[in-house]
């Protein structure tokens, strides 16, 4: 796996360089070495936060962990990561991953099956166009995490949602 690190208001020492990169190569079992995986590391006033994103194979995973040690934050990511892979298994397998990606042999089963997760409820409605900031008071007003709109500057449906940060995030579609 080929780990490229970057910091967000914090330097990146080489004893946090190693770390990152010796607790990313328990990942390396489970991906052949082409596979690239980015890792941010950021602090914000007494949090430490790490965002380890690998993708492959036209198909993402993400983890994101929050405390207030940087090296805890590295274990929980990691740990994470792992999870999500064993958790996910069948479902990758049946995406037909080529087999020059991800090595499903070496990814075992979790001790405890979950339950596969459907969709239970769609939902239709009118989408009206506004701003982005009158999408957000929307999505205030009815008290949710997300609120799907039709942005009326670009035309295209959007979605603000809130972030673990209390603010507002915007996920623009790319075509």
């Amino acid at each position: 796996m080929n780990t490229k690190i970057f910091g967000k208001n914090i330097s990146i020492t080489d004893s946090l360089k190693e770390t990152v990169e010796k607790k990313i190569s328990k990942l390396d079992k489970y991906f052949f070495k082409d596979v690239e995986v980015k890792v941010v590391l950021s602090v914000e006033k007494l949090r430490q936060i790490i965002e380890i994103t690998v993708p492959f194979s036209g198909t993402v995973i993400r983890a994101e962990e929050v405390t207030d040690d940087m090296y805890n934050s590295i274990d929980n990511a990691v740990d994470a990561l792992e999870r999500q892979i064993r958790k996910h298994k069948t479902k990758l397998q049946n995406k037909k991953h080529n087999q020059e990606t991800i090595r499903f042999e070496n990814i075992e089963p979790l001790e405890f099956e979950e339950e596969e997760s459907k969709i239970v409820k769609t939902k239709r409605f009118a989408m009206k166009p506004m701003s982005v900031e009158e999408a957000a008071l929307q999505m205030d007003l009815v008290n949710h995490n997300f609120y799907v709109f039709l942005n009326a500057e670009t035309e295209e449906v959007n979605v603000v949602y809130k972030r673990k940060d209390n603010n507002v995030g915007l996920i623009e579609p790319e075509l």
